[in-house]
């Protein structure tokens, strides 16, 4: 099934161009995905014991546990991020050719775990593209107790100051959107293996996990495969600069050995 080709409507396109993102129903069958999730739950399982208690942390680490980079950790899990299924999608959604890795990353938003604030993806990243995209895949079937991704639609190109997850970035965002209007849109409720996909700047945030059940999401982030590293605007594109595209300078390509072609 990963290296399945997964068969696009161009109105799924046509959504995806005008709003920043798409809901896209079955990419995998949880049947597909069970041993995928079995390999990031053991992997989760060391994770999460080393982590502080929910009421020592600061609104970003309430809002979910973020594990980075995966498929560098186990084998099975490398299977599933680097799968051609998911480049193809990826690909024809952003109208490129080809695309690279990012990287990955599984969000495990914990029971009355906090919210994810608004935000933008792509401040944390050094790229002089917008053609980046993550998909977002429940490992678990979810509902909107649960914390559902919520995007404000057609952001995928709004200018705004530049800000990590945080409280200051919910207070500018929610304001924003408030006074722009834009449209709120969250699926009520996703199976495991259905997906969203969304743009870098696509401006999204999730509410709290309000169930009692851990809300089990694996992420993974696109980028065009010609995409190219910018001088870091912020110490946060800087760490990534240095961690995901192992130090590659300004100008180069975003090709280290972690950025591999897809697909």
């Amino acid at each position: 099934m990963l290296n399945q080709a997964y068969i696009l409507k161009n109105t799924d396109k046509t959504y995806f161009n005008m709003n920043g993102h798409v809901f896209l129903p079955d990419v995998l069958s949880a049947d597909d995905l069970q041993p995928y999730r079995e390999a990031i739950n053991r992997w989760a399982k060391d994770f999460r014991v080393k982590q502080k208690s929910l009421a020592e942390r600061d609104t970003y680490g309430k809002a979910f546990l973020q594990m980075m980079n995966l498929w560098e950790e186990d084998t099975k899990i490398k299977e599933f991020t680097l799968a051609k299924r998911f480049a193809q999608i990826a690909a024809d959604l952003l109208g490129v050719e080809r695309v690279r890795l990012y990287h990955d990353q599984a969000l495990f938003k914990e029971p009355k775990g906090g919210l994810t604030p608004w935000h933008q993806d792509q401040y944390y990243w050094p790229l002089n593209t917008k053609n980046t995209v993550t998909m977002w895949m429940p490992l678990v079937d979810i509902d909107e107790e649960m914390g559902m991704l919520t995007f404000a639609s057609g952001t995928q190109d709004v200018n705004l100051p530049l800000v990590n997850i945080s409280d200051e970035s919910e207070q500018m965002i929610s304001q924003f959107v408030k006074e722009k209007n834009f449209p709120i849109v969250a699926e009520k409720a996703m199976k495991a293996g259905d997906a969203t996909f969304h743009k870098g700047w696509t401006l999204h945030s999730a509410p709290g996990n309000h169930s009692n059940k851990m809300r089990e999401i694996m992420t993974i982030i696109f980028m065009d495969a010609d995409a190219k590293i910018i001088e870091p605007q912020n110490d946060n594109q800087e760490a990534d600069r240095q961690r995901w595209l192992q130090g590659l300078a300004p100008g180069q390509y975003a090709a280290s050995a972690l950025n591999p072609i897809l697909g």
